[in-house]
C-alpha cells in the first residue's frame, strides 16, 4: 500500500471508470512516488507501461520498437507512434491503462507525437486510459500547452502529485520518536524515494553519516544532482543557492553576495522557483504592512537546502574528514537552529489537521506567516469573519518562556492583529509562569510534542 495517496488513487479509478478513452497527465518531482502511485493503481487493471529516453526522436522510435519486439510484438525497427500504439492498444474490450513516463522527452523531440496520440484514441474501437507522466514541472506548468497545441484540448486531466506531509513520514518511520521524526522531515522532505536510505532503528545523526556524509552514500549528492539534472548554468545556479543557505533571503542581499546584477539574479530564482527549488514567501497581508519585510527567499527542497547548508561549504572537509568529525565540526553546532524552520512548517500543518477535524475554535480558511522587520509570527490562521489564531514555535529553546509568549504579543501588536486565540507550541517544556497563565485564559494553548 504506498502511504498518504489515497485522493490521488481515487481521482485515478474516477477516471478510469468513467465511459470513453482519457489522456491525462500527471507530474511531480523526482523520487515523490508518481511510480510508485501508478504501479498501484495498475495492478488489478490490464496495462503497458513505457519509459521514454532523452533522445532524438528517431532514437526514441528504435527503443520503443525493440521493447515491443521484445514482447512479441510486430513492429518495423523505426516504427511510427501510430504503429507503436497498434501494437500495445487493448484487442479486449475491458480499459487498457498505457502509462508512458517522462513523456516530455517524445514531445521536445517530436512536435507529432501528441497529434498521433490523439488520433489513434478518438479513432480506437476500445477504451483507453493514458497516462503522461513527467519529473519536469516546470516544463509541463510553463511549456507544455503551448508546445502541443490544440492537442491540449483533448486532456481530461492533471493530477499533480505533491509532497507528503509530516505524518506519513512517521508512519513510514515508527521506530523513530517525534524528535527524531521532525529532524528526519527537516533532511528529507516529503519526497517519499529517499525514505528507503534512513533508518528507524539508528540515531538522526548516524544516519546522516551513513547515508549523507560517507563518500558514495546514496545522498551525499542528492541535493548537487536534483539542480544538475534539471538546469543548465549550475554554476551560477550553485552560488544562488548557497548564497540563500548562508543567510541571504533578499534579492539585494543576493545581488551584494554573489555579484551578480538584479535582474540576472530574478530570472534564476524565477527558474528555481518554477522548479520548487526556491519560493517566494510573502507575510500575511494584515494593517501592519509598514512593518513586514518584502517578500524573502527560501530554499524550499529540503534535501537541496540540507546540502547547501552543510556540504556545498564544506566539501574540502567533507572529503579529507571522516562522517563523526565531519557531524561534529559542521553539522552539530546548528543543526538545531537548521531544524527550526521545519518544525513551524511541521506546527502549521497540525494546524492544518486540527481544522479539517474541526478541532479548531475557528474554521480556518486562510493560513499564513507574518514576517516582521523586528519579528516573525511563525503561524497566522484567520476564519472568514477575520477572527484569528497566532502562533509561535519553539524548537531550539529548552524551555519556552513567558518572554517568548509576550514577544509574540509585541509582534501581533506589529502587525496591528487582534490575537483571538493563542497556540504556543515548543519540543519540550513550558515554565512555571506561562503555564499558569494558559490555566487563566483560556484562548492560551500549550502544546508540546507528545501533543501533537
Amino acid at each position: 500500500m504506498v502511504l498518504g495517496r489515497t485522493s490521488e488513487l481515487k481521482y485515478l479509478n474516477t477516471n478510469y471508470d468513467r465511459e470513453g478513452s482519457r489522456i491525462l497527465v500527471v507530474y511531480g518531482q523526482k523520487n515523490v512516488g508518481k511510480t510508485d502511485l501508478l504501479r498501484q493503481f495498475v495492478q488489478d487493471k490490464p496495462y503497458y507501461y513505457y519509459r521514454a529516453r532523452s533522445s532524438s526522436d528517431r532514437e526514441q522510435r528504435f527503443q520503443w520498437g525493440k521493447e515491443l519486439t521484445g514482447r512479441n510484438m510486430e513492429v518495423s525497427k523505426f516504427p511510427t507512434y501510430t504503429e507503436i500504439l497498434n501494437a500495445i492498444l487493448p484487442q479486449q474490450e475491458q480499459k487498457k491503462v498505457i502509462v508512458i513516463d517522462e513523456f516530455q522527452y517524445m514531445i521536445k523531440a517530436d512536435g507529432e507525437f501528441m497529434n498521433e496520440l490523439v488520433k489513434y484514441v478518438h479513432e480506437s474501437r476500445f477504451d483507453v486510459m493514458v497516462i503522461l507522466c513527467s519529473s519536469s514541472i516546470g516544463w509541463i506548468e510553463n511549456s507544455m500547452i503551448t508546445r502541443i497545441g490544440e492537442a491540449a484540448y483533448e486532456l481530461s486531466g492533471f493530477l499533480k502529485i505533491r509532497e507528503l506531509e509530516f505524518e506519513t513520514l512517521m508512519e513510514y518511520f515508527p521506530g523513530f520518536t517525534m524528535e527524531q521524526g521532525i529532524e528526519a522531515y527537516a533532511i528529507l522532505g516529503g519526497i517519499p524515494g529517499v525514505w528507503a536510505d534512513f533508518d528507524d532503528k539508528l540515531s538522526i545523526k548516524d544516519n546522516i553519516c551513513r547515508s549523507i556524509l560517507s563518500i558514495n552514500s546514496p545522498l551525499c549528492t542528492a541535493g548537487e544532482h536534483i539542480v544538475r539534472e534539471e538546469l543548465r548554468e549550475t554554476g551560477v545556479y550553485n552560488s544562488i543557492l548557497a548564497s540563500i543557505a548562508a543567510g541571504n533571503h533578499k534579492l539585494n542581499d543576493l545581488y551584494l553576495h554573489t555579484g551578480f546584477s538584479r535582474a540576472k539574479i530574478s530570472v534564476y530564482l524565477k527558474n528555481l522557483m518554477e522548479l520548487e527549488l526556491v519560493e517566494k514567501v510573502f507575510s500575511y497581508d494584515t494593517d501592519g504592512k509598514v512593518n513586514v519585510q518584502k517578500g524573502i527567499y527560501r530554499i524550499s527542497n529540503h534535501l537541496v537546502h540540507f546540502y547547501f547548508t552543510y556540504l556545498y561549504p564544506n566539501l574540502s572537509a567533507l572529503e579529507t574528514m571522516m562522517p563523526d568529525e565531519f557531524y561534529r565540526n559542521y553539522i552539530a553546532p546548528e543543526f538545531k537552529n537548521y531544524v527550526a524552520d521545519y518544525f513551524k512548517i511541521v506546527c502549521k500543518q497540525y494546524i492544518e489537521k486540527w481544522n479539517r477535524w474541526g478541532r479548531l475554535p475557528i474554521e480556518v480558511e486562510r493560513i499564513g506567516e507574518w514576517v516582521g522587520k523586528q519579528g516573525t509570527i511563525d503561524i497566522i490562521a484567520q476564519d472568514s469573519e477575520g477572527k484569528t489564531i497566532i502562533g509561535i514555535c519553539n524548537w531550539d529553546k529548552p524551555i519556552m518562556r513567558y518572554d517568548d509568549y509576550e514577544w509574540l504579543l509585541f509582534c501581533a501588536e506589529k502587525a496591528k492583529l487582534r490575537a483571538d486565540y493563542i497556540y504556543l507550541f515548543s519540543v519540550k517544556k513550558f515554565d512555571e509562569k506561562l503555564t499558569l497563565e494558559a490555566k487563566v485564559k483560556h484562548n492560551l494553548k500549550l502544546i508540546s510534542l507528545d501533543e501533537m
